[in-house]
């Protein structure tokens, strides 16, 4: 490929926001390995990345796939790659075959659990792609396809799951749901139009936008949770502070009547939100009491 046609690719799948769910998983990896007393190999971390990067890549291209027409349609997303003609639906459908290919090679790589629960993740995420035609809690099947990350990545480190981890689980699909909800907001009138669904259209935007303050609220309590059952180090506990605080100041960005600083508020706050959350966690982890 081209380097013009790599961008385009990389623009399609929104490579960058791989960072939004990437943290999470690793931090359930380090959670797994330094369960039994140890820190995940080079090896398992490599893999865990390319399962991430292979998933990511081909739940959003099924995605744009799948929402092609309405994405014609609507003014905010008529330049994207495939309705702007950029690139072929062939192509697209190619790109998936070839990056679910990988997620599946890495589990191989991994552990026999992990190939044996890659089609289970792709099924789920391929899901998603469709939930929005029949209901409104959509948001909830986004969160969940990040929030599963965690837990995938405790199978790739331990072969097994421990339930201490589907509590992570649960904060990273409220987390997920709740900026999708405040992203869905930009485009209600679109989707009464379209006939598509949202928490937005079904209850309007300031009330979407309290039940997205709500989800984050419930998302910080569980990471206290998840931080009180692995008696984790003070770190930790400071991490969980920045993402409330961070969360906070997203909110504080969208308002009912002036959605302007969207783009702030869903990439540039959520980025930090999970880079620091590894920072802060990967290092609670280090100094982990046993």
């Amino acid at each position: 490929m081209t380097k013009t046609r790599i961008r385009t690719v990389l623009e399609m799948i929104k490579f960058e926001h791989s960072v939004f769910a990437l943290p999470f998983a690793l931090v359930g990896a380090l959670l797994a390995a330094r369960a039994s007393g140890t820190l995940p190999s080079w090896h398992q971390l490599l893999w865990i990345v390319v399962a991430m990067v292979g998933a990511r890549s081909a739940a959003m291209t099924m995605n744009r796939i799948a929402d092609i027409e309405y994405d014609r349609r609507n003014p905010r997303t008529a330049s994207r790659a495939l309705p702007a003609g950029e690139l072929s639906v062939g192509f697209a459908r190619a790109f998936t075959i070839l990056a679910a290919a990988v997620l599946v090679f890495a589990a191989w790589r991994l552990n026999p659990l992990a190939l044996k629960l890659s089609p289970v993740a792709l099924a789920v995420l391929f899901f998603y792609s469709y939930t929005k035609r029949f209901t409104s809690w959509s948001h909830f099947a986004l969160g969940f396809c990040l929030g599963i990350s965690p837990a995938a990545a405790w199978i790739a480190i331990r072969g097994s799951l421990d339930w201490r981890v589907l509590i992570l689980c649960a904060a990273v699909t409220l987390w997920v749901g709740g900026f999708d909800v405040l992203y869905a907001c930009q485009d209600v009138e679109f989707d009464k139009a379209a006939g598509l669904h949202s928490i937005p259209k079904k209850f309007g935007i300031a009330r979407a936008l309290l039940l997205a303050r709500a989800m984050h609220i419930v998302m910080v309590a569980l990471l206290a949770w998840l931080a009180w059952s692995f008696h984790l180090a003070w770190p930790a506990w400071a991490g969980i502070a920045v993402v409330a605080a961070l969360l906070a100041y997203e909110h504080s960005l969208v308002k009912p009547n002036d959605l302007s600083k969207m783009n702030a508020a869903f990439f540039t706050v959520n980025g930090y939100i999970s880079l620091l959350f590894l920072l802060f966690w990967g290092a609670a982890v280090c100094v982990m009491r046993r």
